[in-house]
C-alpha cells in the first residue's frame, strides 16, 4: 500500500474508481486543475510516493529529482514509447520509479467518429458532398498508414461495409492480409487510395511534401493519430489543390498550423477528442487500477 498518492492534475477516473484508490494508499490528494508549472506539480506531490497525472502536464527530470519519496508514478493517459511520453521514464527508471501507462482505451469512439464525418462527406450529410453525386463506402479505395489497434479497428469496420483497404505500416500484417487487406509502399498507397487515414504513434512524420504531392487532388486525408502525422505546413498546401478535404477530432491532431486554418471550407474538425466518451473513460479507470495493483504487487 503506497502511503499517499496524488493525482496532480484531472485525470478522468470515474467517481468510483476514485473511491477505489483509497484501498491503494493511505492518503489521497486528487487536484481538480492542471498545474502552472513544475514548481507547482512538485509542491503538490510533496512527500507522495505515488502520483498520477494526464496528458495535459508533464513530469520531467526536474520535477522527479526533485520528489525523492515518489517510487510509482500512474500515466492516465496513452503511452505508446518512451521517447513520446509526457513521463522521463529513463529518468525515472534510474531512481527506481516505476512508471506504467495505458492505451487502447478510447478507440471505439474514434471508428464512430470517422464512420460519421465519412458517410456525411460521401452522401452530402451536412457538408459537401465529395463527388458530383452520392456514393458509398463500398468499393472505396482506402488507405491506412499504420496498422496498429484503432488503424486496424478502422480498416476493419469499412471492411465489413465494403471498401476495398491498403495499408502501409513498418512491416507486413499476415492477419489483415488474411482478411483481405494490401500491403502497399507508402508512395503507391498515397496515389492509389481515395481516402487515407494517418493513423500513427506520437511524434511519428510521415508526410511531407512529397508524399502530399503523390496523395493529389481530390483525395481525403483523415488524422486519427495522437498528433499530426505529417508536416503541417505541407498539409495546408495541399489542401490548395482542388476537390482536397482534411479531417481531425482535436485542433492539436493538425499541428502547428496558420491562423485561419480550421475556418477553411475544407478542413473538418469538431475540436474535441473522439475517443473521450462514457465507455472510454470508465476503460481508462479500469487499467489505472490495474497499473497501481500491478505496481503494488512488484
Amino acid at each position: 500500500m503506497f502511503k499517499k498518492l496524488v493525482a496532480i492534475e484531472p485525470v478522468s477516473l470515474i467517481p468510483t474508481a476514485e473511491e477505489a484508490l483509497h484501498q491503494y494508499a493511505e492518503q489521497v490528494e486528487l487536484y481538480r486543475d492542471i498545474p502552472a508549472d513544475d514548481e507547482e506539480i512538485v509542491r503538490r506531490i510533496g512527500d507522495a510516493d505515488a502520483a498520477l497525472l494526464s496528458y495535459t502536464s508533464r513530469m520531467g527530470k526536474n520535477v522527479i529529482e526533485r520528489c525523492p519519496n515518489l517510487r510509482y508514478i500512474g500515466m492516465c493517459c496513452s503511452l505508446y514509447s518512451e521517447e513520446s511520453a509526457n513521463v522521463d521514464i529513463a529518468f525515472a527508471r534510474e531512481k527506481g520509479i516505476k512508471v506504467l501507462g495505458i492505451r487502447d482505451y478510447g478507440d471505439r469512439g474514434v471508428v464512430e467518429y470517422v464512420l460519421h464525418e465519412l458517410t456525411g462527406l460521401l452522401h452530402g450529410f451536412g457538408m459537401p458532398m465529395l463527388h458530383d453525386e452520392p456514393v458509398e463506402i463500398y468499393g472505396l479505395k482506402v488507405g491506412i498508414v499504420g496498422l496498429g489497434v484503432s488503424g486496424r479497428m478502422i480498416a476493419d469496420a469499412l471492411t465489413f461495409l465494403g471498401a476495398d483497404i491498403s495499408y502501409y505500416s513498418r512491416s507486413h500484417k499476415p492477419d489483415a492480409e488474411a482478411a483481405g487487406m494490401k500491403y502497399k509502399p507508402l508512395d503507391a498507397l498515397l496515389r492509389e487510395s481515395e481516402v487515407v487515414f494517418t493513423c500513427l504513434n506520437k511524434n511519428v512524420l510521415l508526410l511531407g511534401e512529397p508524399e502530399f504531392e503523390a496523395l493529389g487532388e481530390g483525395k481525403v486525408l483523415f488524422n486519427t493519430s495522437i498528433g499530426p502525422g505529417f508536416d503541417s505546413a505541407a498539409l495546408e498546401k495541399w489542401l490548395d489543390k482542388p476537390g482536397t478535404h482534411f479531417f481531425c477530432d482535436t485542433y492539436a491532431a493538425a499541428g502547428p498550423v496558420s491562423e485561419g486554418f480550421f475556418r477553411r471550407p475544407n478542413v473538418h474538425s469538431p475540436g474535441v477528442s473522439a475517443g473521450r466518451t462514457r465507455q472510454a473513460f470508465v476503460l481508462l479507470s479500469k487499467k489505472v487500477l490495474a497499473n497501481i495493483e500491478t505496481a503494488l504487487g512488484e
